[in-house]
């Protein structure tokens, strides 16, 4: 195993592909301000990393912060477009997310 170039660290995450319903371009409309409140919220609290769609309205890819899979999926599944058939899908991945570091050796947001 290679050792880490000073700076740097890997960051265990987990990466969720949520699955869009095939009628979703339309059907999100009514639930996206939720959603984003909600994506907002949790990227301020630290939980989310990023969140995004494919422009193709495929999937959704949120990167987050969890102790496990299993709690990764529970935070993706409370959101309205799951509830609301808008995604139909959840898989999480996990992920090593890169980090550079400060000079003073903490791991920056």
């Amino acid at each position: 195993m290679s050792e880490m170039p000073a700076g740097v660290a890997i960051e265990n995450v987990w990466l969720v592909e949520a699955t869009y319903a095939p009628d979703a371009a339309e059907t999100r409309i009514p639930f996206r301000a939720e959603h984003l409140a909600r994506i907002g919220e949790l990227k301020d609290a630290g939980v989310y990393l990023e969140a995004g769609a494919f422009p193709d309205v495929s999937a959704s890819i949120i990167l987050l912060r969890a102790a496990s899979e299993e709690a990764a999926l529970e935070i993706v599944k409370g959101d309205v477009y799951l509830r609301n058939g808008v995604w139909v899908e959840l898989r999480a991945r996990p992920f090593g997310r890169v980090v550079l570091l400060s000079s003073s050796g903490t791991r920056p947001g």
